[in-house]
């Protein structure tokens, strides 16, 4: 769980850092710390699932609040006034030129895993179900 915590910290501090708060698609770690590799967000999920795990299992409310802030990053960001979400091609500047695409995974993945980290634990009970690579509950079969 320390290293599992560290990890989830760097994949927070990879969001907290930039303009936006939302990551970038990769980092470097140089002797000056972290620095972006790339930075467009496509709207991943991993950052968010491995905070509804953390919290699932810790109970921290940083991981909620992490979270919170991570989805108003997309809310303010990311959201087209059509409707919809977009990528956007630089995380450090507030006014950056979206991708014009929706990844299947921002529904598929983000927003369930959004929605997974703030529910009751009853919402999806971990004990009965495993969540596939794609973000699918399917019940244990024990």
């Amino acid at each position: 769980m320390k290293l599992a915590a560290a990890l989830t910290d760097t994949c927070h501090d990879m969001y907290a850092k930039q303009r936006t708060g939302l990551a970038p698609e990769f980092v470097r770690f140089s002797a000056r710390g972290m620095d972006v590799g790339a930075g467009h967000n496509l709207l991943r999920p991993e950052t968010v699932e491995s905070l509804f795990y953390m919290w699932r299992f810790t109970k921290d409310p940083k991981y909620r609040e992490w979270g919170w802030k991570m989805f108003l990053g997309f809310e303010k960001y990311t959201k087209v006034p059509t409707g919809g979400y977009s990528g956007i091609k630089n995380v450090n500047q507030e006014n950056s030129l979206k991708d014009d695409t929706m990844q299947t995974f921002w529904i598929a993945e983000s927003l369930k895993y959004f929605l997974l980290l703030f529910s009751d634990d009853s919402a999806l009970d971990l004990t009965t179900h495993t969540i596939n690579t794609e973000a699918h509950p399917m019940r244990n079969l024990s």
